[in-house]
């Protein structure tokens, strides 16, 4: 008999707990946070077709190093659109975007020292303002980009031919939807 009450308070303890849970407390994973940059790559001859980046690698450029972003490491596939995650802390973020990424390892695959990098590197600078916006009690905040603007930093042999944004006054508030085209 004792053990049948330790067990029915027991029971009765978790309904509590969990009747006292209002829906707020939690933050599903459907709910929607700081949205990612999301940018299609455009045939410049034609604009009205997706163009795939062959081998493409992205790196963001950090305060401390360089990370390659995930599934943006240059694997042998080619990609029509990327979503890049933009700086909270900042209100600014560089990307590395390398077009035909590969590692020449100068046949000598057991020796890291003399391998190179091949392949064309475009770099752009994604300027901003940041706002906060409260979501509800159990997610907080999450920050949506105004003002949107890329840059390309120009060298001799650029990949990159032009980017347009999809709207004026451009910002990125649902990652679900084309932020800027990448001409190329």
């Amino acid at each position: 008999m004792k053990y049948f009450k330790s067990i029915l308070l027991f029971v009765f303890l978790a309904i509590g707990i969990l009747a006292s849970c209002e829906r707020d407390d939690i933050c599903a994973e459907s709910t929607p946070t700081t949205p990612r940059l999301l940018i299609d790559f455009i045939d410049v001859s034609n604009r009205e077709n997706m163009k795939n980046v062959v081998n493409l690698r992205v790196t963001g450029i950090g305060i401390d190093n360089m990370l390659p972003l995930d599934g943006l490491d240059g694997a042998t596939r080619a990609v029509d659109n990327i979503q890049l995650p933009l700086r909270t802390d900042s209100t600014s973020t560089q990307f590395i975007l390398h077009e035909n990424f590969a590692v020449n390892n100068n046949n000598t695959p057991d020796d890291t020292t003399d391998d190179f990098i091949e392949g064309n590197p475009d770099v752009i600078t994604v300027n901003y303002e940041t706002e906060l916006v409260f979501v509800s009690k159990a997610c907080g905040f999450k920050t949506v980009f105004n003002n949107v603007t890329i840059t390309l930093e120009e060298d001799q042999d650029n990949w990159i031919i032009t980017r347009e944004s999809i709207n004026a006054n451009q910002s990125v508030a649902d990652e679900n939807e084309t932020h800027f085209n990448i001409l190329h």
